[in-house]
């Protein structure tokens, strides 16, 4: 299968979730370092090595775990917003982080993980046990928030549409996305610039169409979340 292999398969419709993923490496491969990049998003992660669960993100910068050979993960993606309930604190306090699942849901993050490595269907089991330990559905302003934001709405403008102060919208932007409002919209354009360019679109077409001022904005911007020019991230 080459050094990696990375896929991604639809997630279950109004799971919140975004995506089911994995990623593998040949047994016969050195070790594979990933370049994983902001994208709003919170991945549940099994890894096959020693069975454990771990809760990824939301990222502000770029993270590069190491895969040993043979290694294999299995994940979730939660869509923006959509953890929260499930992991049973808000998305701020994962900000940036690799924590172990058994950190939040204690001997049953074991129970899970064990499970996961006698079935056949490991993503199932993920999923399952995700959408059962969920409290609620996500805050109610998560929907039009990401779509304002991603439209390029300044941020007083998204607060006042919701009947919200800035600093209410805020604090429920941290607790719900990781970021505050600024911070998520920010991501959001970038996500957004990611796939003009690799559908091949030129970069100075990207970044107007994407929302930054000029190519050189989008440049910047590139470099300061993924931590090489986009050039190299493709």
């Amino acid at each position: 299968m080459g050094v990696a292999r990375y896929r991604e398969d639809p997630a279950p419709p109004g799971s919140g979730l975004v995506c089911l993923w994995s990623h593998e490496v040949a047994p016969d491969a050195g070790s594979h370092v990933q370049r994983v990049v902001p994208d709003g998003c919170v991945d549940l992660i099994w890894w096959s090595e020693d069975a454990r669960v771990t809760v990824a993100g939301p990222d502000t910068g770029p993270h590069l775990p190491e895969l040993r050979p043979g290694e294999r993960l299995v994940a979730i993606r939660f869509g923006p917003g959509a953890a929260p309930p499930v992991l049973g604190m808000p998305a701020d306090a994962v900000r940036d982080g690799r924590l172990p699942l058994r950190d939040l849901w204690g001997a049953d993050a074991d129970r899970l993980g064990e499970a996961m490595a006698g079935s056949s269907s490991p993503h199932a089991v993920l999923t399952k046990a995700a959408l059962a330990r969920a409290e609620g559905p996500p805050d109610p302003i998560v929907p039009a928030v990401v779509r304002a934001l991603s439209r390029g709405e300044p941020v007083r403008e998204v607060a006042d549409m919701l009947g919200l102060g800035e600093r209410q919208l805020r604090r429920r932007a941290l607790a719900a996305f990781g970021y505050g409002p600024k911070t998520l919209q920010r991501v959001l354009r970038f996500q957004r610039a990611l796939a003009r360019a690799r559908a091949g679109e030129p970069l100075a077409g990207v970044a107007h169409g994407a929302g930054y001022a000029d190519q050189a904005h989008l440049a910047h911007d590139v470099r300061d979340l993924a931590g090489v020019p986009i050039s190299a991230l493709l």
